[in-house]
C-alpha cells in the first residue's frame, strides 16, 4: 500500500460491520453478529442506537427522520422512530435468501436486497430480485434476474439508481420514474476482476467500490474505467461510505474473514482515508 493509501482506523474490534451511512454528524453501522445498530462519531465515540434480533444489515432514514433498517434472518424491514422498533414490510414473499443491503431515497421509498439463496447452508447460487418498499409499507418487485444484489445509490436527482451484483462482477444502473418504477436496465460498469460489495457515490457521478476478495476499495468511472485503487493489505473491504462534514472522508468496512464465525472474532474494522472528490447523493 503506497504511504498516500494508508488507511486509518476509525473503531475495532467489531464483529461484522456492514452498510456504513453518514448522517447527522456521525457514521452510522449495522453490526451483524452483535445484532445492533452503531453510530460512532470522528473521535471514536460509540452508541448502540438499537438492537435488532435477526441481525441488522442495510440502513436508511424516512423524510421525517425516522431510522429504517433491513433485518437479515427473517427477511423484514424494520422502522426505528427513537423508541420502538415495528414492522414496515414483510420481504419474505419476494426475498429468496437472507435480505441485505439497501438504499432509501428522497421520497423514502427503500429499495432492498437479498442474497437469492443461502451461501452458508450450502445452496446453489440463483438470480433474485430487488424489492421497492413504498412508504405504507406497501412492497413491489422492482428489478428482475439480479445476482446478488448488493450495495445500491441514488442520484442527487433521484433520477437513477445503481446497484453492484456481487455474482457477475458488475454495477447496474435504472432509470427511476416519479412513482419509483425501475426501467432503462444498463451496465454502469462491467468490472470482470472486481466483487462489488458495497458501494457509494461521489459529485462527479464515479462510485467507489469495496471488492473483499480483491481487498481494495476502486473509484469506478462510468463504462468500467477504474481510476483509483486503495488496497486494504490482507483485510476483506466489504463497505465504504464518503462522509465527514465535507463528504471527503472515505470510511471503508474492513474484516479479516466474513461469515458466521466472525462472530467471535471480533476482526471487525471501520477505516479511513482522505479523498478529494466529496459524496453525493444517497445514502
Amino acid at each position: 500500500m503506497a504511504a498516500a493509501d494508508r488507511l486509518d482506523t476509525l473503531i475495532a474490534g467489531l464483529a461484522f460491520p456492514e452498510a456504513p451511512r453518514w448522517h447527522d454528524g456521525r457514521l452510522w453501522f449495522s453490526d451483524f453478529y452483535t445484532r445492533r445498530v452503531v453510530a460512532v462519531d470522528l473521535d471514536g465515540r460509540n452508541e448502540t442506537i438499537v438492537g435488532v434480533p435477526n441481525q441488522p444489515s442495510g440502513l436508511g432514514w424516512t423524510p421525517d427522520g425516522q431510522l429504517l433498517v433491513v433485518s437479515m434472518l427473517d427477511r423484514r424491514l424494520l422502522r426505528f422512530d427513537g423508541r420502538s422498533l415495528v414492522e414496515l414490510a414483510d420481504l419474505s414473499a419476494h426475498a429468496t435468501g437472507p435480505c441485505n443491503d439497501m438504499v432509501v431515497d428522497a421520497l423514502g421509498r427503500a429499495f432492498v436486497g437479498n442474497f437469492g439463496f443461502d451461501r452458508h447452508k450450502g445452496e446453489a447460487e440463483r438470480a433474485t430480485c430487488l424489492v421497492r418498499v413504498d412508504p405504507d409499507g406497501t412492497t413491489t418487485r422492482a428489478a428482475e434476474d439480479l445476482l446478488f444484489p448488493n450495495g445500491t445509490v441514488v442520484t442527487p436527482d433521484g433520477r437513477t439508481l445503481i446497484v453492484g451484483e456481487t455474482l457477475a462482477h458488475r454495477l447496474t444502473a435504472f432509470d427511476v420514474a416519479a412513482d419509483g418504477t425501475l426501467t432503462g436496465r444498463r451496465v454502469f460498469a462491467q468490472l470482470d476482476n472486481v466483487w462489488p460489495d458495497g458501494i457509494c457515490l461521489d459529485s462527479e457521478g464515479a462510485v467507489w467500490v469495496a471488492d473483499p476478495r480483491g481487498r481494495q476499495v476502486v473509484r469506478v468511472i462510468e463504462g468500467g474505467r477504474i481510476d483509483r485503487t486503495i488496497s486494504t493489505g490482507q483485510r476483506g473491504a466489504f463497505a465504504c461510505m464518503l462522509g465527514g462534514p465535507d463528504r471527503r472522508t472515505l470510511f471503508v468496512v474492513t474484516n479479516s474473514g466474513s461469515g458466521p464465525a466472525m462472530a467471535q472474532k471480533r476482526d471487525g474494522r471501520i477505516d479511513w482515508i482522505r479523498v478529494d472528490i466529496p459524496g453525493a447523493g444517497l445514502p
